[in-house]
């Protein structure tokens, strides 16, 4: 984890940030995709209808983890002053992430073929390690992608104004949610080769960007309930219209939504103060749990996936899932509970001689 709390000149809550980017994770992977068709749509009972868009609301806010999380990462890692030999850097990151990835592979392997019932081929573990053995590996892939790009990143930062830096950002939002929104809605498309600068990375240069930008909470809030109004509203009318897999664009990475949401929810996160600049007061139990998450975020990503699916199916001697509850009360419920125990296991297992630099 980097320890540093000063970013663009200001007092960040770091450990709030990666708390807040693990719970809408687990809320995303909780909520789940509820995907249906427009004759479907257009036939639900009002009841349903509700529990269907308050899920939707629920899977608004959780599809902002990821670019939350690489935000962060991008605002710690591309600082100016930050300076490393390529072998110091890539040691630093394999010692922090490599290892726990290697370590939670196997796991999912051996859930994948010994819970889940997989049939073992060599076909099955040879396209899981290039892609990602499990649902929530791919993000690792994208890690990856960005520390390969970072020592490139921080010459480009720290040698750029902040006219070139809000350039590039222009360049990569018209790439990446600007024309893919107007191919997606027109039957004319723009040929895509035309933005080459595409990909997650675009949020890590986001983050830094972002620590430096001063905005009004109340033109924050606002944006925020319109990002959400915007996606929940373009995700009915894609539902009632389309149905399937494309109803959900506008709940996708990339799409503008998503995007000012995330932007808008980061901004907002940057303006609360860290107990350490809070002087005369001493850490609250709140503040101290969010340092504990935020210590072993890590370890309760790789996790919660299974813990999930664990309770879903009643193999901890308990069940929550949708056939049970209404999904309004459920996902929060599921998301909660999937975070605490996570937490306690992943706590436990770092207490295992030689296995607390595995977990993560």
């Amino acid at each position: 984890m980097e320890n540093l709390n000063r970013l663009g000149g200001r007092e960040v809550y770091v450990d709030l940030i990666r708390t807040v980017a693990m719970f809408s994770v687990i809320l995303l992977h909780a909520a789940g995709q509820w995907i249906v068709t427009s004759q479907e749509m257009n036939q639900m009972p009002p009841l349903q209808l509700t529990g269907w868009a308050v899920v939707g609301i629920y899977q608004t806010i959780g599809v902002m983890g990821v670019p939350l999380f690489l935000m962060l990462t991008g605002a710690l890692l591309l600082q100016p002053e930050k300076k490393e030999s390529l072998r110091v850097f890539f040691k630093k990151r394999w010692a922090r992430i490599g290892l726990p990835a290697l370590f939670w592979s196997v796991a999912y392997f051996l859930w994948d073929f010994l819970v889940q019932n997989i049939p073992f081929s060599f076909g099955a573990v040879l396209q899981g390690i290039l892609n990602g053995p499990y649902t929530q590996m791919w993000y690792l892939y994208v890690l990856i992608g960005c520390y390969l790009l970072t020592p490139i990143l921080r010459i480009i930062i720290a040698n750029a104004d902040q006219t070139m830096i809000k350039y590039f950002i222009a360049l990569w939002v018209l790439g990446v949610a600007i024309i893919p929104f107007l191919n997606f809605l027109s039957v004319y498309k723009l040929n895509s080769n035309v933005f080459a600068l595409t990909g997650y990375f675009g949020f890590f240069v986001l983050g830094i960007y972002l620590t430096t930008v001063r905005v009004r909470r109340s033109i924050l809030w606002g944006l925020l309930a319109l990002g959400v109004a915007l996606t929940a509203i373009g995700t009915y009318v894609l539902a009632v219209n389309i149905g399937g897999e494309n109803m959900y664009f506008f709940q996708e990475y990339f799409s503008p939504t998503t995007i000012l949401v995330s932007v808008t929810v980061f901004l907002l996160l940057l303006t609360i103060s860290p107990p350490s600049a809070q002087h005369g007061t001493n850490p609250s139990k709140l503040h101290k749990l969010i340092g504990l998450i935020s210590e072993n975020t890590l370890g309760i990503f790789f996790i919660h996936v299974m813990i999930i699916e664990s309770i879903q199916r009643g193999y901890l001697g308990f069940a929550i899932n949708r056939d049970l509850l209404n999904p309004v009360i459920e996902v929060p419920l599921l998301t909660a509970i999937t975070l605490f125990i996570s937490l306690a296991i992943v706590l436990l297992l770092k207490k295992v001689p030689y296995l607390k630099k595995l977990i993560g």
